[in-house]
């Protein structure tokens, strides 16, 4: 138990006699069940929800396991404090789902005889009685008992409302509420874009399989060939590593925290996928194939320039793409074998080096393990979409057009590709603190319900394969947030939660209409 006293069991109580924990919120002195505690631990690392109670401070990991966080002063109604070294949090397990409650301090474990317990029906205080169990009166002052259940209930009732709600599929979309690369039609191609020393390439989408972050630490490979900048481990796996700078002769650069790996498909057996390194992630796109022109022929000629596939104009043709064949790239029989050769050497020194707990497990998780998301991120916090929902992923305009009377969270509509697209502040859908524009924002495009709708994020980070085994329910906190937040990620290992959004819920069925009016 991970408490900051001494805390006995609960047979060690007197005869007749029953134990509480106690501490202090604001000047009050409270107390609950000894039984019914399940550890106290210090403040942790909180993750923000929106969309959740006022009560709610955010959710943890709790050893693998989502802990939502209550604060008792805003329960109760009381002033707000700052945390500090004396803060706890008080974990209580009613009905198996564990919450945990913000004190401001500590106190003692008492053990009350029945006599001192009175019922808190007929008691006035500043805290409502129906959260109480009783109180326990002593001459040195009143400790009032609080009830663990009904208080897990003020964050709870809601998702109780929902009733059959729970029964639903995780995530899970009703048939034909999805959109997804099926939608685009034949006379469009899908690309995911990228910048390596201030060029811009792109993948097309089907030989991308996921993006994601340059980790800490990566193994070197002695006597690799100089693309090969070594190996990481990627859920249970060995991923290679190539920089696009030093395959293309760029002036190299050190990767900071805006560089992004691209791990694409080579095809089946031995290294069959790769990481390449790029210096950040650009958009995902939807150009038509008329825009594509085939490599110029002084281009393609060259060996060394085999690796294009076409080249894409954009903006009247002053922004070029280089479209990337990851099957050209890597179709040197030599540099494949460097990159198996990677995968296996780097392998043996990083089980040596990480000590990993005995070695790295056998075999990675299969397809229908995992689930894809695109990650984002939104005041401070992640979340993320599954794949099939996102359109596309642009930069946002300079202007907007402005919608007179319509809602708040409408920043306005653009014209992408002569559609009319409406386009949503997902701050102000979030009731977040607004920001001022910067290069870092994009608009996701989704399909909702049949309508596109752009969606203004702070800043699009990766592509991400998550085992379903590292994805749980959400705690229910409000109806409107259980609604839209049915799931979370908790990658324990990387210390991160990514929140897990229902798209099909980002608009109400009013506001999707509103929408195909404009």
């Amino acid at each position: 138990m991970s408490a900051t006293m001494e805390m006995p069991a609960a047979g060690e109580a007197a005869a007749g006699g029953r134990q509480f924990v106690t501490f202090r919120v604001q000047d009050e002195l409270f107390g609950v069940p000894l039984a019914e505690v399940q550890e106290i631990i210090r403040m942790p690392e909180l993750v923000q929800v929106p969309l959740s109670p006022p009560s709610l401070e955010g959710i943890a990991n709790l050893r693998g396991a989502v802990l939502p966080i209550t604060s008792l002063r805003r329960v109760f109604g009381t002033s707000h404090a700052a945390h500090d070294d004396a803060t706890r949090v008080v974990v209580v397990n009613p009905g198996g789902t564990p919450v945990g409650f913000v004190v401001d301090q500590m106190a003692s474990v008492i053990t009350a005889e029945a006599e001192e317990i009175e019922g808190a029906e007929a008691m006035e205080a500043t805290v409502r009685s129906d959260l109480l169990r009783g109180v326990v009166k002593r001459t040195s002052g009143m400790i009032m008992l609080l009830d663990p259940a009904r208080l897990a209930a003020v964050e709870v009732r809601a998702a109780e409302r929902r009733g059959g709600t729970a029964g639903l599929s995780d995530g899970a979309a009703e048939p034909g509420e999805r959109g997804g690369t099926g939608a685009a039609t034949v006379d469009e191609i899908q690309l995911v874009s990228f910048e390596a020393a201030g060029q811009e390439y792109a993948f097309p989408i089907d030989d991308v399989q996921e993006i994601v972050q340059v980790p800490e630490r990566i193994t070197r490979v002695p006597q690799a060939q100089p693309h090969v900048v070594g190996v990481m481990t990627l859920r249970d796996r060995l991923l290679p590593l190539v920089s696009l700078r030093r395959m293309f002769a760029l002036p190299e650069r050190a990767e900071d925290e805006h560089s992004r790996i691209v791990v694409v498909s080579l095809g089946t057996g031995a290294a069959a996928s790769v990481g390449i390194v790029m210096d950040t992630v650009k958009e995902v796109l939807r150009v038509n194939r008329a825009l594509t022109d085939p490599v110029p022929a002084l281009l393609a000629s060259g060996e060394e320039q085999s690796e294009f596939e076409a080249i894409c104009r954009l903006e009247g043709g002053k922004r070029l793409v280089t479209i990337l064949s990851a099957a050209r790239m890597f179709r040197d029989a030599a540099l494949r074998a460097a990159i198996a050769a990677a995968a296996e050497t780097g392998g043996q020194e990083e089980v040596m080096a990480e000590g990993d707990e005995g070695g790295r497990r056998s075999t990675a998780a299969g397809a229908d393990d995992e689930e894809q998301f695109v990650v984002f991120r939104l005041a401070g916090e992640e979340y993320g979409v599954p794949i099939d929902m996102v359109q596309e992923i642009v930069r946002v305009p300079e202007e907007l057009t402005r919608v007179p009377k319509a809602a708040v969270f409408m920043e306005g509509v653009v014209n992408l590709r002569g559609t009319v697209l409406p386009v949503v502040d997902q701050r102000r859908r979030f009731a977040l603190e607004e920001a001022e524009r910067n290069d870092r924002q994009r608009i996701m495009v989704l399909t909702i319900r049949g309508v596109r709708t752009g969606f203004i994020v702070d800043q699009v980070s990766e592509v991400l394969k998550i085992a379903r085994s590292a994805i749980e329910r959400a705690p229910a906190l409000s109806e409107e947030q259980a609604r839209l937040i049915r799931r979370v990620a908790n990658l324990e290992a990387q210390k991160r939660m990514i929140l897990l959004l229902d798209p099909t819920h980002l608009l109400e069925a009013q506001e999707i209409e509103a929408l195909e009016a404009l």
